[in-house]
């Protein structure tokens, strides 16, 4: 059905950047996001630190020294040994990050789903093409976004330093870039790069593709509409499916991410991903890839739900057709 033209119709922005527009909408929605459920993140990385079997050979004494916490008492440890407002620390790089890597990602995938690929006749979209375009826009976004993630991940970390009395490492978000890139380079600045996109291709496989699966399929096979209800139920199910696919890869990735450097840039706990892996299955138990699953399933689906929600109405709000 035609749409008069002085009705619903693109902005000038949307118009003649579509793509720029979609990239600073996502941003916005990603933004709004990362405030409202940062403290799951952090809570989540601390957790998947603790224990960390690689750092005996260093002699290190915080795999001894750090107790196992569930998810509450790391939480409330963190308010009580540093402060409320610790909760947020390393907020601005993840920011950051968010608006690059989401940004990067919604673009990508849209691209593809609408150009290089393509929808049938009936606007059905078949799940492998789904799933290719999920896990390719999750590797491009999060390889634009790899410095700002490294920086968060090592700034979340600076708490705990504290109170294990090793001195801190950053002065703060532009320090931490400036000291990562005098000591590594730019090389420096995409540590930990290849399990970050390995993360990304798993996640945006549950988060891109099943929101956009189970939209349409309710859409196109159930009385719902395209509203704030069909919205809800698919970020749902993508935060579900994007945690149970991306804790194990996100687990080797924080670890990849704060292992200790030498003065060229290489790790000293860890030779690859893969070495990574290897000796927390081994040192901790095949369950240890799945620390900090709770805090990130509780974290993705509340991230899901503001993001897509927001994503979605800002989209209506500025004229730009649907995802």
């Amino acid at each position: 059905m035609s749409v008069p033209e002085d009705e619903d119709s693109p902005s000038p922005l949307a118009q003649r950047w579509p793509r720029a527009s979609k990239f600073l909408l996502s941003g916005c929605a990603a933004t709004v996001a990362e405030l409202a459920t940062f403290p799951l993140d952090l809570t989540k990385t601390r957790l998947q630190m603790q224990g960390e079997a690689a750092l005996a050979r260093l002699g290190d004494s915080a795999r001894e020294s750090a107790p196992y916490r569930g998810m509450v008492r790391t939480a409330l440890g963190i308010v009580q040994e540093e402060g409320f407002l610790k909760l947020w620390q390393g907020v601005t790089p993840a920011i950051y990050r968010h608006v690059v890597y989401s940004g990067g990602r919604m673009v990508t995938y849209e691209h593809l789903r609408e150009v290089v690929f393509g929808k049938n006749e009936d606007e059905h979209y078949p799940l492998w093409k789904s799933v290719i375009g999920g896990m390719m826009a999750g590797v491009i976004g999060q390889f634009l976004a790899n410095p700002t993630d490294l920086v968060k991940v090592q700034m979340q970390m600076e708490g705990k330093r504290k109170l294990e009395g090793k001195p801190l490492r950053f002065r703060g978000v532009h320090h931490a870039f400036a000291k990562i890139l005098a000591e590594g380079g730019i090389r420096g600045l995409w540590a930990g790069w290849i399990p970050n996109i390995q993360r990304a291709a798993l996640v945006n496989m549950g988060d891109l593709t099943t929101y956009d699966t189970v939209k349409h399929y309710l859409v196109l096979n159930t009385p719902l509409e395209d509203n704030i209800m069909t919205h809800g139920l698919s970020s749902l199910c993508s935060g579900l499916v994007a945690s149970i696919l991306g804790t194990p890869a996100d687990v080797i990735k924080s670890r990849i991410m704060n292992q200790p450097r030498d003065k060229q840039g290489r790790g000293l706990l860890y030779k690859s991903s893969t070495d990574c892996l290897v000796q927390a299955v081994q040192g901790e138990g095949f369950m240890s890839l799945y620390k900090g699953f709770l805090p990130s399933w509780l974290r993705m689906t509340p991230w899901s739900l503001v993001f897509w929600l927001t994503y979605e109405k800002i989209r209506e709000l500025s004229g730009v057709s649907p995802f």
